[in-house]
Protein backbone atom coordinates (compact mmCIF):
# COMPACT_ATOMS: atom_id res chain seq x y z
CA UNK A 1 0.00 0.00 0.00
CA UNK A 2 1.57 3.18 -1.11
CA UNK A 3 1.43 6.81 1.54
CA UNK A 4 -0.94 9.79 -0.15
CA UNK A 5 0.73 12.48 -1.27
CA UNK A 6 0.05 16.40 -1.01
CA UNK A 7 -1.01 17.22 -4.73
CA UNK A 8 -1.37 21.35 -4.42
CA UNK A 9 -2.66 24.10 -1.67
CA UNK A 10 -4.21 27.36 -1.32
CA UNK A 11 -4.07 29.86 1.12
CA UNK A 12 -6.11 33.13 0.85
CA UNK A 13 -6.85 36.35 2.81
CA UNK A 14 -10.06 38.56 2.55
CA UNK A 15 -9.86 42.04 3.77
CA UNK A 16 -12.99 42.70 6.34
CA UNK A 17 -11.92 46.34 8.25
CA UNK A 18 -16.48 46.42 8.05
CA UNK A 19 -16.79 42.94 10.05
CA UNK A 20 -13.61 44.01 12.50
CA UNK A 21 -16.09 46.93 13.79
CA UNK A 22 -19.07 44.98 13.69
CA UNK A 23 -18.71 40.90 13.53
CA UNK A 24 -15.50 40.70 16.09
CA UNK A 25 -16.21 39.60 19.03
CA UNK A 26 -14.22 41.87 20.72
CA UNK A 27 -15.87 44.70 19.46
CA UNK A 28 -19.47 43.49 19.61
CA UNK A 29 -18.84 42.45 23.57
CA UNK A 30 -17.43 46.22 24.27
CA UNK A 31 -20.40 47.79 22.27
CA UNK A 32 -22.76 45.92 24.50
CA UNK A 33 -21.05 46.24 27.71
CA UNK A 34 -19.56 50.07 27.14
CA UNK A 35 -20.76 51.76 23.98
CA UNK A 36 -19.04 55.09 24.42
CA UNK A 37 -15.58 53.88 25.33
CA UNK A 38 -12.87 55.22 24.08
CA UNK A 39 -11.58 51.82 22.27
CA UNK A 40 -14.82 51.89 20.18
CA UNK A 41 -13.88 55.44 19.39
CA UNK A 42 -10.43 55.14 18.28
CA UNK A 43 -10.99 51.82 16.05
CA UNK A 44 -11.78 54.21 12.56
CA UNK A 45 -8.25 55.52 13.27
CA UNK A 46 -5.79 52.00 13.05
CA UNK A 47 -7.30 50.32 10.15
CA UNK A 48 -5.45 49.68 7.61
CA UNK A 49 -6.28 50.63 3.51
CA UNK A 50 -6.82 47.08 1.55
CA UNK A 51 -3.23 48.92 -0.22
CA UNK A 52 -1.73 48.74 3.27
CA UNK A 53 -3.13 44.95 4.16
CA UNK A 54 -1.70 43.78 0.58
CA UNK A 55 1.77 45.27 1.03
CA UNK A 56 1.91 43.94 4.35
CA UNK A 57 5.10 41.52 4.62
CA UNK A 58 3.64 38.95 6.96
CA UNK A 59 0.51 38.72 4.04
CA UNK A 60 2.87 38.66 1.00
CA UNK A 61 4.28 35.28 2.69
CA UNK A 62 1.05 34.02 3.55
CA UNK A 63 0.02 34.15 -0.62
CA UNK A 64 3.10 32.41 -1.07
CA UNK A 65 4.72 35.70 -2.92
CA UNK A 66 7.41 35.68 -0.24
CA UNK A 67 9.11 32.88 1.56
CA UNK A 68 9.36 32.20 4.99
CA UNK A 69 13.11 32.41 4.84
CA UNK A 70 12.63 35.91 3.20
CA UNK A 71 10.14 37.68 5.97
CA UNK A 72 12.61 36.27 8.48
CA UNK A 73 15.26 39.22 7.04
CA UNK A 74 12.86 41.91 7.94
CA UNK A 75 12.87 42.49 11.52
CA UNK A 76 10.10 43.09 13.91
CA UNK A 77 7.76 45.14 13.71
CA UNK A 78 6.55 44.72 10.36
CA UNK A 79 3.55 46.46 10.36
CA UNK A 80 5.49 49.78 9.43
CA UNK A 81 7.12 47.90 6.86
CA UNK A 82 6.21 47.64 2.87
CA UNK A 83 6.66 45.68 -0.09
CA UNK A 84 6.39 47.91 -2.94
CA UNK A 85 4.57 46.36 -5.47
CA UNK A 86 3.17 43.91 -3.90
CA UNK A 87 0.17 41.43 -5.79
CA UNK A 88 -2.71 41.23 -4.84
CA UNK A 89 -2.80 37.25 -6.30
CA UNK A 90 -0.37 35.39 -5.16
CA UNK A 91 1.67 31.50 -6.09
CA UNK A 92 -0.75 30.34 -3.43
CA UNK A 93 -4.04 32.46 -3.40
CA UNK A 94 -4.98 35.67 -3.31
CA UNK A 95 -6.27 38.91 -0.98
CA UNK A 96 -9.67 39.74 -2.06
CA UNK A 97 -11.20 43.03 -0.64
CA UNK A 98 -14.36 43.36 1.37
CA UNK A 99 -16.62 44.75 -1.50
CA UNK A 100 -16.07 41.42 -3.71
CA UNK A 101 -16.47 39.03 -0.69
CA UNK A 102 -19.69 40.41 0.10
CA UNK A 103 -20.93 39.69 -3.32
CA UNK A 104 -19.12 35.96 -3.31
CA UNK A 105 -21.61 35.81 0.43
CA UNK A 106 -24.70 36.14 -1.83
CA UNK A 107 -22.87 34.06 -4.60
CA UNK A 108 -22.62 31.30 -2.33
CA UNK A 109 -26.26 31.95 -0.30
CA UNK A 110 -28.33 29.56 -1.60
CA UNK A 111 -31.46 30.38 0.71
CA UNK A 112 -31.71 34.24 -0.50
CA UNK A 113 -30.82 35.31 3.26
CA UNK A 114 -28.02 37.53 2.06
CA UNK A 115 -29.91 41.06 0.39
CA UNK A 116 -27.96 43.86 -1.11
CA UNK A 117 -28.57 46.85 -1.97
CA UNK A 118 -29.08 47.33 -6.06
CA UNK A 119 -26.27 50.13 -6.82
CA UNK A 120 -23.81 47.73 -4.53
CA UNK A 121 -24.48 44.48 -6.39
CA UNK A 122 -24.26 45.94 -9.95
CA UNK A 123 -20.48 47.28 -8.89
CA UNK A 124 -19.63 43.87 -7.67
CA UNK A 125 -20.48 42.09 -10.59
CA UNK A 126 -18.59 44.30 -12.41
CA UNK A 127 -15.46 43.35 -10.66
CA UNK A 128 -16.16 39.94 -10.00
CA UNK A 129 -16.84 39.25 -13.68
CA UNK A 130 -13.16 39.92 -14.30
CA UNK A 131 -11.97 37.34 -11.83
CA UNK A 132 -10.09 34.76 -12.83
CA UNK A 133 -11.73 32.20 -10.59
CA UNK A 134 -15.15 33.21 -11.00
CA UNK A 135 -17.60 31.11 -13.88
CA UNK A 136 -20.42 32.67 -15.63
CA UNK A 137 -22.53 30.53 -13.69
CA UNK A 138 -21.07 31.59 -10.82
CA UNK A 139 -21.87 35.05 -11.31
CA UNK A 140 -25.14 34.63 -12.29
CA UNK A 141 -25.93 33.83 -8.71
CA UNK A 142 -25.91 38.07 -8.34
CA UNK A 143 -29.55 38.70 -8.71
CA UNK A 144 -31.10 41.94 -8.39
CA UNK A 145 -30.73 44.14 -5.28
CA UNK A 146 -33.08 45.74 -3.27
CA UNK A 147 -34.04 49.16 -2.19
CA UNK A 148 -31.54 50.53 0.79
CA UNK A 149 -35.18 51.27 2.41
CA UNK A 150 -36.10 47.50 2.65
CA UNK A 151 -32.73 46.51 3.70
CA UNK A 152 -32.64 48.88 6.62
CA UNK A 153 -36.38 47.33 7.25
CA UNK A 154 -35.00 44.04 7.63
CA UNK A 155 -32.45 45.41 10.09
CA UNK A 156 -34.74 47.70 12.28
CA UNK A 157 -37.73 45.07 12.37
CA UNK A 158 -37.11 41.67 11.57
CA UNK A 159 -33.48 41.20 13.40
CA UNK A 160 -31.15 40.87 10.23
CA UNK A 161 -27.75 41.24 10.53
CA UNK A 162 -26.50 44.42 8.63
CA UNK A 163 -23.41 44.03 6.30
CA UNK A 164 -21.40 46.80 5.98
CA UNK A 165 -18.07 48.29 3.44
CA UNK A 166 -16.73 51.95 3.70
CA UNK A 167 -18.68 52.41 6.76
CA UNK A 168 -22.26 52.46 5.13
CA UNK A 169 -25.05 49.93 5.11
CA UNK A 170 -25.22 48.26 1.73
CA UNK A 171 -26.65 44.63 2.57
CA UNK A 172 -27.79 42.85 5.47
CA UNK A 173 -28.32 38.78 6.11
CA UNK A 174 -31.77 37.61 7.26
CA UNK A 175 -32.25 35.19 10.04
CA UNK A 176 -33.09 31.48 8.74
CA UNK A 177 -35.44 31.01 11.59
CA UNK A 178 -37.58 33.39 14.22
CA UNK A 179 -37.16 31.20 17.24
CA UNK A 180 -34.17 29.02 16.50
CA UNK A 181 -31.02 30.71 18.05
CA UNK A 182 -28.78 28.64 16.06
CA UNK A 183 -30.76 29.96 12.73
CA UNK A 184 -30.49 33.69 13.85
CA UNK A 185 -29.14 36.25 11.91
CA UNK A 186 -25.70 36.76 13.36
CA UNK A 187 -24.90 32.88 13.14
CA UNK A 188 -26.45 32.52 9.40
CA UNK A 189 -23.85 35.59 8.97
CA UNK A 190 -20.70 33.65 10.82
CA UNK A 191 -21.80 30.89 8.64
CA UNK A 192 -21.85 32.62 5.29
CA UNK A 193 -18.39 33.98 5.86
CA UNK A 194 -17.11 30.66 6.39
CA UNK A 195 -18.72 29.05 3.46
CA UNK A 196 -17.64 31.85 0.68
CA UNK A 197 -13.78 32.05 2.68
CA UNK A 198 -14.04 28.24 2.26
CA UNK A 199 -15.23 28.55 -1.28
CA UNK A 200 -12.84 31.30 -2.22
CA UNK A 201 -10.32 28.68 -0.81
CA UNK A 202 -10.96 26.06 -2.92
CA UNK A 203 -11.75 27.87 -5.89
CA UNK A 204 -8.01 28.99 -5.57
CA UNK A 205 -6.96 25.66 -5.32
CA UNK A 206 -8.44 24.11 -8.16
CA UNK A 207 -6.98 27.03 -10.36
CA UNK A 208 -3.39 27.02 -8.78
CA UNK A 209 -3.06 23.60 -9.33
CA UNK A 210 -5.23 23.39 -12.87
CA UNK A 211 -7.36 20.46 -10.89
CA UNK A 212 -10.57 19.81 -12.39
CA UNK A 213 -12.95 19.89 -9.63
CA UNK A 214 -14.99 16.53 -11.02
CA UNK A 215 -11.79 14.85 -9.60
CA UNK A 216 -12.62 15.60 -6.26
CA UNK A 217 -14.08 12.62 -4.69
CA UNK A 218 -14.26 13.94 -0.80
CA UNK A 219 -14.14 17.32 1.05
CA UNK A 220 -13.34 17.57 4.57
CA UNK A 221 -14.15 21.12 6.06
CA UNK A 222 -12.06 21.64 9.37
CA UNK A 223 -13.04 24.98 10.50
CA UNK A 224 -14.05 25.82 14.07
CA UNK A 225 -17.64 27.50 13.33
CA UNK A 226 -20.26 24.45 12.82
CA UNK A 227 -23.38 25.07 11.23
CA UNK A 228 -26.90 23.46 12.12
CA UNK A 229 -30.33 24.10 13.67
CA UNK A 230 -32.05 23.96 17.19
CA UNK A 231 -32.20 20.40 16.85
CA UNK A 232 -28.26 19.64 15.77
CA UNK A 233 -26.50 22.81 16.43
CA UNK A 234 -23.44 21.50 15.08
CA UNK A 235 -24.62 18.76 12.34
CA UNK A 236 -23.03 19.92 9.40
CA UNK A 237 -22.23 20.12 6.50
CA UNK A 238 -19.96 23.23 5.28
CA UNK A 239 -17.85 20.94 3.44
CA UNK A 240 -20.45 19.39 0.87
CA UNK A 241 -21.69 23.28 0.58
CA UNK A 242 -18.33 24.25 -0.36
CA UNK A 243 -17.79 20.98 -2.76
CA UNK A 244 -21.13 22.22 -4.21
CA UNK A 245 -20.68 25.56 -5.01
CA UNK A 246 -16.98 24.82 -6.18
CA UNK A 247 -18.15 22.66 -8.87
CA UNK A 248 -16.95 19.17 -6.99
CA UNK A 249 -19.82 17.79 -8.60
CA UNK A 250 -18.45 14.11 -7.44
CA UNK A 251 -17.60 14.66 -4.07
CA UNK A 252 -19.27 13.71 -0.62
CA UNK A 253 -17.83 15.01 2.74
CA UNK A 254 -17.95 16.10 6.73
CA UNK A 255 -16.80 18.44 8.82
CA UNK A 256 -14.11 17.67 11.44
CA UNK A 257 -13.43 20.07 14.39
CA UNK A 258 -11.20 20.17 16.66
CA UNK A 259 -10.73 23.68 17.58
CA UNK A 260 -7.05 24.75 16.43
CA UNK A 261 -5.69 21.25 15.84
CA UNK A 262 -8.80 20.17 13.24
CA UNK A 263 -6.72 20.72 10.37
CA UNK A 264 -3.75 18.65 11.15
CA UNK A 265 -6.23 16.04 12.19
CA UNK A 266 -8.01 16.77 8.53
CA UNK A 267 -4.51 15.71 7.34
CA UNK A 268 -3.80 12.92 8.61
CA UNK A 269 -7.92 11.46 7.67
CA UNK A 270 -7.25 12.99 4.25
CA UNK A 271 -3.84 11.08 3.89
CA UNK A 272 -5.28 7.70 5.81
CA UNK A 273 -8.91 7.90 3.21
CA UNK A 274 -6.57 8.07 0.05
CA UNK A 275 -4.34 5.99 1.66
CA UNK A 276 -6.54 3.03 2.34
CA UNK A 277 -8.26 3.48 -1.67
CA UNK A 278 -11.47 4.77 -0.44
CA UNK A 279 -11.30 7.84 -2.30
CA UNK A 280 -8.55 8.88 -4.92
CA UNK A 281 -9.34 12.91 -4.38
CA UNK A 282 -9.59 14.48 -0.84
CA UNK A 283 -9.71 18.30 -0.23
CA UNK A 284 -9.20 19.84 3.41
CA UNK A 285 -10.57 23.03 3.85
CA UNK A 286 -11.09 25.75 6.16
CA UNK A 287 -12.77 29.46 5.66
CA UNK A 288 -12.44 32.36 8.11
CA UNK A 289 -13.99 33.11 11.37
CA UNK A 290 -15.24 36.40 11.90
CA UNK A 291 -15.19 36.13 15.55
CA UNK A 292 -11.83 36.30 16.13
CA UNK A 293 -11.40 40.08 14.18
CA UNK A 294 -9.76 42.75 15.90
CA UNK A 295 -9.38 39.55 19.13
CA UNK A 296 -6.59 41.86 20.37
CA UNK A 297 -7.49 44.99 19.11
CA UNK A 298 -7.05 46.51 22.31
CA UNK A 299 -3.82 46.08 22.74
CA UNK A 300 -2.98 47.13 19.66
CA UNK A 301 -4.57 50.57 20.05
CA UNK A 302 -2.58 51.19 22.99
CA UNK A 303 0.37 50.64 21.68
CA UNK A 304 -0.65 53.42 19.13
CA UNK A 305 -0.23 50.48 16.43
CA UNK A 306 -3.10 49.02 13.45
CA UNK A 307 -5.26 46.77 14.32
CA UNK A 308 -3.66 43.65 12.54
CA UNK A 309 -6.49 41.13 13.01
CA UNK A 310 -8.24 42.76 9.90
CA UNK A 311 -8.19 39.77 7.67
CA UNK A 312 -9.82 36.01 7.30
CA UNK A 313 -8.08 33.26 6.64
CA UNK A 314 -8.44 30.29 4.52
CA UNK A 315 -6.92 27.35 3.27
CA UNK A 316 -7.58 24.00 0.74
CA UNK A 317 -4.79 21.42 0.56
CA UNK A 318 -5.68 18.51 -2.08
CA UNK A 319 -4.31 14.73 -0.64
CA UNK A 320 -4.10 12.45 -3.78
CA UNK A 321 -2.91 8.97 -4.54
CA UNK A 322 0.90 8.34 -4.71
CA UNK A 323 2.54 10.00 -8.06
CA UNK A 324 6.18 8.94 -7.42
CA UNK A 325 6.53 13.04 -7.76
CA UNK A 326 4.62 14.71 -4.60
CA UNK A 327 5.15 14.97 -0.82
CA UNK A 328 4.28 11.82 0.64
CA UNK A 329 2.36 11.98 3.99
CA UNK A 330 4.33 9.45 6.20
CA UNK A 331 0.78 8.03 8.28
CA UNK A 332 3.35 5.67 10.47
CA UNK A 333 4.56 9.01 11.82
CA UNK A 334 2.01 10.40 13.75
CA UNK A 335 2.01 11.89 16.96
CA UNK A 336 -0.83 12.14 19.25
CA UNK A 337 -1.92 13.96 22.52
CA UNK A 338 -3.39 11.18 24.43
CA UNK A 339 -5.61 11.20 27.17
CA UNK A 340 -3.20 10.28 29.49
CA UNK A 341 -0.52 12.32 28.03
CA UNK A 342 -0.70 15.32 30.40
CA UNK A 343 -0.65 19.06 29.97
CA UNK A 344 3.26 19.88 30.95
CA UNK A 345 5.32 21.21 27.69
CA UNK A 346 7.53 18.19 28.09
CA UNK A 347 4.49 16.03 27.60
CA UNK A 348 3.53 17.72 25.13
CA UNK A 349 6.61 18.11 23.11
CA UNK A 350 7.47 14.61 23.92
CA UNK A 351 4.03 12.88 22.39
CA UNK A 352 3.40 15.05 18.92
CA UNK A 353 7.50 15.54 18.64
CA UNK A 354 9.80 13.04 19.93
CA UNK A 355 6.95 9.84 19.98
CA UNK A 356 6.48 9.75 15.82
CA UNK A 357 9.87 10.21 15.34
CA UNK A 358 11.27 7.64 17.29
CA UNK A 359 8.79 5.25 15.40
CA UNK A 360 10.93 5.78 12.22
CA UNK A 361 14.63 6.03 14.14
CA UNK A 362 14.66 9.65 13.24
CA UNK A 363 16.55 11.90 15.24
CA UNK A 364 14.78 16.03 15.53
CA UNK A 365 17.49 17.06 13.53
CA UNK A 366 16.27 14.78 10.74
CA UNK A 367 13.25 17.09 10.14
CA UNK A 368 14.60 19.90 8.19
CA UNK A 369 11.24 22.14 9.37
CA UNK A 370 9.07 21.65 11.74
CA UNK A 371 5.08 23.93 11.11
CA UNK A 372 3.78 24.42 14.68
CA UNK A 373 1.50 27.64 16.15
CA UNK A 374 2.80 29.93 13.27
CA UNK A 375 0.68 32.91 14.53
CA UNK A 376 2.29 36.00 13.08
CA UNK A 377 4.23 37.66 16.15
CA UNK A 378 3.58 40.97 14.99
CA UNK A 379 0.08 40.51 16.92
CA UNK A 380 0.98 38.04 19.51
CA UNK A 381 3.65 40.36 21.03
CA UNK A 382 2.07 43.52 21.80
CA UNK A 383 -0.93 41.52 23.39
CA UNK A 384 1.48 39.92 26.02
CA UNK A 385 1.50 36.13 24.28
CA UNK A 386 5.08 36.58 23.00
CA UNK A 387 6.44 34.82 19.95
CA UNK A 388 4.64 31.95 20.16
CA UNK A 389 6.47 29.93 16.90
CA UNK A 390 9.70 30.53 18.77
CA UNK A 391 8.88 29.70 21.73
CA UNK A 392 7.99 25.91 20.66
CA UNK A 393 11.21 25.60 18.61
CA UNK A 394 13.01 26.01 21.60
CA UNK A 395 11.18 23.65 23.72
CA UNK A 396 11.57 21.22 20.83
CA UNK A 397 15.33 22.46 20.55
CA UNK A 398 16.08 22.13 24.79
CA UNK A 399 14.25 18.42 24.30
CA UNK A 400 16.91 17.86 21.56
CA UNK A 401 19.30 19.02 23.81
CA UNK A 402 18.03 16.88 26.62
CA UNK A 403 18.28 13.74 24.32
CA UNK A 404 21.93 14.56 23.52
CA UNK A 405 21.02 15.18 19.56
CA UNK A 406 21.55 18.69 19.74
CA UNK A 407 24.68 20.56 21.22
CA UNK A 408 23.20 22.90 24.03
CA UNK A 409 25.56 25.77 22.31
CA UNK A 410 23.27 25.44 19.22
CA UNK A 411 20.33 25.35 20.18
CA UNK A 412 19.23 29.22 19.01
CA UNK A 413 20.87 27.66 15.50
CA UNK A 414 18.41 24.63 15.99
CA UNK A 415 15.95 27.38 16.28
CA UNK A 416 16.65 29.60 13.19
CA UNK A 417 17.62 26.77 10.99
CA UNK A 418 15.00 24.18 11.66
CA UNK A 419 12.27 26.78 12.55
CA UNK A 420 9.65 29.28 10.55
CA UNK A 421 8.96 32.81 11.32
CA UNK A 422 5.05 32.79 12.33
CA UNK A 423 2.86 34.80 9.35
CA UNK A 424 -0.47 33.40 9.96
CA UNK A 425 -3.57 35.13 10.97
CA UNK A 426 -4.63 34.62 14.50
CA UNK A 427 -7.60 32.84 13.24
CA UNK A 428 -7.37 30.55 15.26
CA UNK A 429 -7.52 26.95 13.65
CA UNK A 430 -5.69 28.72 10.35
CA UNK A 431 -2.14 29.46 12.39
CA UNK A 432 -2.26 25.74 12.90
CA UNK A 433 0.77 23.91 11.13
CA UNK A 434 -0.85 23.63 8.08
CA UNK A 435 0.46 27.37 6.60
CA UNK A 436 3.91 25.99 5.84
CA UNK A 437 2.09 22.86 3.76
CA UNK A 438 2.58 25.03 0.38
CA UNK A 439 5.95 25.75 1.34
CA UNK A 440 7.09 22.41 2.20
CA UNK A 441 5.50 20.89 -0.76
CA UNK A 442 7.57 23.31 -3.29
CA UNK A 443 10.87 23.32 -1.20
CA UNK A 444 10.77 19.52 -1.51
CA UNK A 445 10.26 19.53 -5.11
CA UNK A 446 12.76 21.78 -5.79
CA UNK A 447 15.15 19.76 -3.39
CA UNK A 448 15.43 21.93 -0.80
CA UNK A 449 14.38 19.74 2.22
CA UNK A 450 13.68 16.48 2.63
CA UNK A 451 11.06 15.95 5.68
CA UNK A 452 8.74 18.36 7.67
CA UNK A 453 6.55 18.44 10.66
CA UNK A 454 3.21 19.63 10.98
CA UNK A 455 1.94 20.20 14.28
CA UNK A 456 -1.71 21.21 15.44
CA UNK A 457 -2.60 22.17 18.83
CA UNK A 458 -6.01 22.71 19.88
CA UNK A 459 -7.72 24.04 23.67
CA UNK A 460 -10.37 21.65 24.04
CA UNK A 461 -11.32 23.35 27.59
CA UNK A 462 -12.83 26.35 25.64
CA UNK A 463 -15.85 23.85 25.19
CA UNK A 464 -16.04 23.81 28.61
CA UNK A 465 -16.78 19.85 28.29
CA UNK A 466 -13.08 19.00 29.33
CA UNK A 467 -10.22 20.50 30.58
CA UNK A 468 -7.95 18.29 28.38
CA UNK A 469 -5.44 20.02 25.84
CA UNK A 470 -5.29 18.25 22.42
CA UNK A 471 -2.48 17.74 19.65
CA UNK A 472 -1.51 15.59 17.02
CA UNK A 473 1.67 15.54 14.03
CA UNK A 474 2.80 14.44 11.12
CA UNK A 475 5.95 14.21 9.03
CA UNK A 476 5.98 14.99 5.19
CA UNK A 477 8.69 13.76 3.12
CA UNK A 478 10.18 14.41 -0.08
CA UNK A 479 8.84 11.29 -2.53
CA UNK A 480 11.78 9.02 -3.12
CA UNK A 481 9.80 7.71 -6.60
CA UNK A 482 8.96 4.64 -4.87
CA UNK A 483 4.84 3.98 -5.93
CA UNK A 484 4.49 0.42 -3.83
CA UNK A 485 6.40 1.26 -0.33
CA UNK A 486 5.27 -2.71 0.70
CA UNK A 487 7.43 -3.92 -2.41
CA UNK A 488 9.67 -1.12 -3.37
CA UNK A 489 8.34 -1.19 -7.29
CA UNK A 490 6.96 1.35 -9.01
CA UNK A 491 3.89 0.92 -11.44
CA UNK A 492 6.12 1.13 -14.18
CA UNK A 493 8.46 -1.41 -13.08
CA UNK A 494 5.46 -3.92 -12.58
CA UNK A 495 4.09 -2.49 -15.62
CA UNK A 496 7.03 -3.35 -17.40
CA UNK A 497 7.59 -6.60 -16.05
CA UNK A 498 3.91 -8.12 -16.54
CA UNK A 499 4.67 -7.10 -20.24
CA UNK A 500 7.92 -9.02 -20.22
CA UNK A 501 5.69 -12.02 -18.65
CA UNK A 502 3.68 -11.57 -21.10
CA UNK A 503 6.01 -11.78 -24.10
CA UNK A 504 7.66 -14.64 -22.24
CA UNK A 505 4.36 -16.32 -21.99
CA UNK A 506 3.47 -15.80 -25.46
CA UNK A 507 6.79 -17.41 -26.73
CA UNK A 508 6.34 -20.03 -24.60
CA UNK A 509 2.71 -20.97 -26.82
CA UNK A 510 4.81 -20.72 -30.07
CA UNK A 511 6.81 -23.00 -29.52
Amino acid sequence: MSYSVIKGSSYVLVHTPDMVMHNGTTQTIERHVNPESEYLKKIDKHLRSYDEVISYPANQTYIGNMTPEELRDYNLPWYDKKIEGADRYGKFGEIMPQDEFIGLMKIVDVFDLVVLESSFINTIKDKLTKHPIFTNELIEKLKDGEEISIIEKEIKENHAEALYNDGNVVGCIKRAHDIDPNLNAHVIFENLVVKASGVLSMLNLLEKNSINPEDIDYVIECSEEACGDMNQRGGGNFAKSIAEISGCINATGSDTRGFCAAPTHSLIEAAALVQSEIYENVVIVAGGATAKLGMNGKDHIKKDMPILEDVLGGFAILVSKNDGVNPIIRTDLVGRHTVGTGSSPQAVITSLITTPLDKGDLKITDIDKYSVEMQNPDITKPAGAGDVPTSNYKMIGALGVKRKEIDRKELMNFVTGHGLPGWAPTQGHIPSGVPYVGFARKDMLDGNINRAMIVGKGSLFLGRMTNLFDGVSVVIEKNNGVLDEATGVSEEKIRSMVAEAMRDFASHLLK
